[in-house]
């Protein structure tokens, strides 16, 4: 009677483990991590709801942005100071915009030259569509905080700023009221920007100082770098860190960096007064926000491009940046004119030592992520250089 029932009793066990078998090679869904202060970036972009996105709007920016037609010397272009092959940054400290010529580190001035470096380290451009973004994800594209002392909100505001600034784009030429009646002259004597224009915004008189802001933000939001390791190892995938990566993200919340450097853009987006060194290219110290010494927290994220680093440029190095935190910790000022005394709490509560500071570099290269948009436009509707005087 066993053997009769035999085939049917092997079947059965076939079936059982075969159903097991299929049931444990199932993939599991990735888990996001939960932390409330730092988190992975959206993967979708915000918009304001005056300035929705459309191809044909980020096509329009992205030859304005490349587009010398903008400075009052038409050699300068917002690319001049954020070429995608620096990472829409620059490896200077200082940038040299107008009357300016050559590319990034070996920019110089030309002779005669009467201008004077840029006040501020280039921000990159990468990511500035999740500016002022909390550790819950919330952000208003309108008001987003821009520049190192937050001056102004929203891409839109920010991207006409450099063109009314004498040592960016203005020159001597224009005074900042006549540059941007100039800029629009310009453009509506371009046949292509005619049309380009016409058929985004569909207005009677399409080409004005606002929609120039409005298209050149809409090129400039579809720069982001949402997808580094750090970000799927947030959304669970923890193999896309390394063991000592890891230990390095532990280091850098247990000392206290992430008091100022939270959330997904590991910002808070305040402004706080530490003692950076002067640079010596400017003839007068910069006092920062309300002549307070303060600036914003800056992204750390894609710090590979954005060397040297602080506000001014003055730390070539992040090693030299764990270096001046950890001299705040012990009430080392490196600015003479910042006593100890102002520097923020938060900045003199760091537990930082210099066993910690290879660590919390191992993690800061996790946020470097290289796939983010490098199209160079071949030609601009001017007809002038693209990216400007940088050849």
């Amino acid at each position: 009677m066993l053997y009769k029932n035999l085939p049917i009793l092997i079947l059965m066990v076939l079936l059982s483990c075969n159903k097991k078998t299929s049931k444990t090679s199932t993939p599991l869904k990735p888990v996001a991590r939960i932390d409330t202060r730092i988190n992975a970036l959206p993967l979708k972009i915000k918009t304001p709801v005056d300035n929705p996105h459309s191809e044909e709007k980020t096509h329009l920016g992205r030859l304005l942005f490349f587009d010398p037609i903008l400075s009052g010397d038409k050699d300068v272009a917002c690319a001049t100071c954020h070429h995608p092959k620096n990472g829409y940054a620059e490896f200077r400290d200082l940038s040299i915009g107008a009357n300016g010529k050559g590319f990034g580190s070996k920019r110089f001035f030309k002779t005669p030259n009467h201008i004077p470096f840029v006040k501020r380290n280039a921000h990159t451009v990468l990511n500035t569509a999740y500016n002022g973004i909390t550790p819950s994800n919330q952000y208003a594209p309108q008001n987003a905080p821009m520049f190192w002392d937050s001056r102004v909100n929203s891409l839109e505001t920010q991207a006409i700023e450099p063109i009314k600034a004498l040592e960016e784009m203005r020159g001597l030429k224009y005074s900042e009221e006549d540059i941007l009646k100039e800029v629009v002259s310009r453009l509506k004597a371009i046949p292509e920007y005619q049309k380009l224009f016409k058929d985004v915004f569909k207005e009677d008189t399409p080409i004005t100082i606002d929609n120039i802001g409005k298209a050149i933000a809409a090129y400039e939001r579809t720069l982001v770098t949402n997808n580094s390791r750090f970000d799927k190892y947030m959304r669970g995938d923890n193999d896309a860190l390394s063991l000592s990566e890891k230990e390095g993200f532990d280091t850098f919340k247990k000392v206290g960096c992430i008091n100022c450097h939270n959330g997904p853009m590991l910002s808070d987006y305040k402004i706080h007064t530490l003692s950076v060194p002067e640079n010596t290219k400017l003839t007068k110290a910069d006092d920062g926000f309300e002549q307070q010494f303060g600036f914003r927290t800056p992204t750390l994220r894609n710090l590979r491009f954005t060397a040297p680093y602080m506000h001014n440029g003055t730390l070539p190095t992040l090693e030299r940046v764990l270096e001046f935190y950890e001299d705040l910790s012990f009430n080392k000022s490196r600015n003479p004119k910042v006593a100890t005394s102002n520097v923020d709490s938060l900045a003199k509560k760091l537990t930082l030592k210099v066993k910690d500071m290879a660590p919390i570099i191992s993690f800061l290269n996790t946020l470097n992520d290289d796939s983010f948009d490098k199209t160079i436009p071949d030609k601009v509707p001017s007809g002038l250089m693209v990216g400007g005087n940088i050849n």
